[in-house]
């Protein structure tokens, strides 16, 4: 379609009338960003001459898309909030919530979990009371998507691809259908469900062909390899990677070049060919570099370089104040005598006032410290206090902890934001006060998941004990809990997962700034939750190792996880 429509308007074979509407398609549906771009520019151009808002709002989002797709993530962000104020201010709630959807497609790639689930739901609402079907079901899909692949949630995600599946089918909605596949496959690949998951993509991929749509098709090849990666047939993996590089370079789209390039890594890492490997990863952060970070880089150095122009600015002010002030002074010589008087009152009343603010500051700054220490480690507090900044630091044996609410991303959709609080604050509370009775470090809530680590930020010799025994004092209260509660009361069942390993810790950002950890090890600790079921506490073998003498543990097996092969792990059940 898009290469008739532009022989269309290459030939100039159209009415007047109909230049908006021929740009506004080939904006849309042309395979090629480049090309895409264009014709949004232009689009937008015809648009303002026309004074058609319609259209306005149409090369807007295109715009967007199109930057999105050639990795230019910010300015795509750019033209699709230029889109927001127009249709805010002229009260066009559909094309609002089509902007909002793919605002949050570009958080999501960014790795802005927050922003992307808050546009995604600002989406949903919006088209859900409009009767959208079709844009609704899209917004349920790319949220599922979130939770699967960046939230590894996908659980939860199967609940959301299960809805828009039934409205992709019911409209007969061909590109909605094939997404919905390969989302599906996605999910059921981090489940480890690969037979069922390699049906699912392999019919997206054949729909999508059809369709020309070629973007979702470099993800989902990416993902059959990493399937056949999982199954040991390396040859049917390369051949899987390197369709996704060849599409992904053909229609420039940066974000999956750098995706292709780091499975191709991967790949020939598991066959020990270091060189080759080693030159696809440096290929992975050239792309990943191009695509994420330098916007943020130059925004950085425009922050900066305001800063120090605005300082400049100061000290010529103060300057300028200095010399007005020596005016003053000569002026004022003749009436310095009447003025003493008032001079000495003054101060009188600006030493009362000096004393006071002290006083104020010093109880301020009590609270400060108070507070600090309520976020940070005491000895990163201090070192933050002392220094301005916090160096990283590794440590070689840390014991991490998660846990996650089963189905609870279901019952956050249905309940008020008041009880979703409250039965958060209720677990949240008592595991703060458990980890602080064990000594262990609490480092971060995210939604319904809790994560705390032991042997940091002061090494200890049995922190994986005193994980183990706060894992089953956690799991005991949320279990009475779930036994005893009312008819008003929202309990759930809980999965545990802990592993022991290196990590380095330190702080993140510059404000609202916290302790966090990273590392392999935190990922490996993930898994363990994730592969979990509901009342037990999955370890590793690291952390079994550590406490077999004094707990008394379950062998499950070899297991399958995603991206790290076959784990051996165990059920800590009761201490001896």
């Amino acid at each position: 379609m898009a290469d008739s429509l532009e022989l269309i308007y290459n030939a100039g074979n159209f009415a007047k009338k109909d230049r908006l509407q021929l740009l506004g398609e080939l904006a849309k549906n042309h395979p090629n960003p480049e090309k895409s771009l264009r014709y949004s520019e232009e689009l937008l151009k015809t648009a303002k001459e026309l004074g058609s808002t319609q259209y306005l709002l149409v090369g807007y989002r295109e715009k967007g898309n199109s930057l999105r797709l050639k990795g230019d993530l910010s300015e795509g962000l750019s033209s699709y909030y230029e889109g927001v104020k127009l249709a805010a201010k002229d009260n066009l709630n559909h094309d609002l919530g089509l902007l909002y959807t793919s605002i949050a497609h570009v958080y999501s790639i960014m790795g802005n979990q927050n922003n992307t689930i808050l546009y995604y739901k600002k989406a949903i609402a919006i088209l859900g009371d409009l009767n959208d079907s079709l844009n609704y079901a899209n917004a349920l899909e790319n949220l599922g998507d979130e939770y699967n692949l960046n939230m590894a949630k996908p659980d939860s995600a199967l609940i959301f691809f299960k809805e828009s599946g039934a409205i992709f089918k019911a409209l007969d909605s061909k590109i909605g259908m094939a997404y919905n596949l390969g989302n599906t496959g996605l999910a059921y690949a981090q489940l480890g469900q690969y037979e069922i998951a390699e049906k699912n993509i392999s019919e997206a991929i054949i729909l999508l062909e059809n369709l020309g749509d070629y973007y979702p098709i470099c993800v989902y090849l990416t993902y059959m390899s990493d399937i056949y990666m999982q199954r040991d047939d390396w040859n049917a993996a390369l051949e899987y990677a390197l369709k996704s590089l060849k599409l992904a370079k053909q229609y420039d789209l940066k974000d999956q070049i750098s995706a292709a390039f780091l499975q191709l890594s991967q790949l020939y890492d598991s066959k020990n060919n270091a060189v080759e490997a080693f030159g696809y990863y440096k290929q992975h952060i050239l792309y990943k570099d191009s695509v994420k970070n330098i916007t943020a880089v130059q925004q950085m150095a425009n922050m900066r370089t305001n800063f120090e122009v605005s300082q400049k600015q100061t000290e010529v002010d103060l300057l300028s104040q200095r010399q007005k002030t020596q005016r003053i002074v000569v002026i004022a010589t003749g009436v310095a005598l009447f003025l003493i008087g008032l001079l000495t009152f003054g101060l009188y009343r600006r030493n009362r006032y000096i004393r006071k603010t002290k006083r104020i500051i010093e109880r301020e700054k009590e609270r400060s410290d108070e507070l600090l220490l309520n976020i940070l480690p005491e000895e990163t507090a201090a070192e933050l206090k002392q220094n301005g900044s916090v160096k990283a630091k590794k440590f070689e044996s840390v014991t991490v902890l998660f846990t996650d609410f089963e189905g609870f991303t279901h019952y956050a959709e249905n309940l008020a934001p008041e009880k979703l609080v409250e039965s958060i604050d209720y677990y949240f509370t008592k595991f703060d006060e458990i980890i602080d009775k064990y000594g262990l470090e609490k480092i971060k809530t995210v939604g319904d998941s809790y994560m705390c680590a032991g042997g940091l930020p002061f090494p200890t010799e049995d922190h994986a004990c005193r994980m183990i025994q706060a894992a089953m004092e956690i799991r005991d209260f949320v279990v009475h809990a779930k036994i005893n509660q009312n008819q008003y009361e929202i309990r759930f069942n809980i999965r545990i997962g802990i592993h022991t390993g290196p990590v380095v810790a330190g702080i993140v950002g510059t404000k609202k700034f916290s302790y966090d950890i990273w590392g392999d090890t935190v990922n490996v600790a993930s898994r363990m939750e994730t592969m979990s079921i509901p009342g037990r506490i999955n370890i590793s073998k690291n952390t079994y190792d550590l406490i077999k003498d004094k707990v008394e543990c379950e062998y499950r097996g070899e297991i399958q996880v995603k991206n790290r092969g076959e784990i051996k792990m165990f059920f800590a059940n009761h201490c001896k």
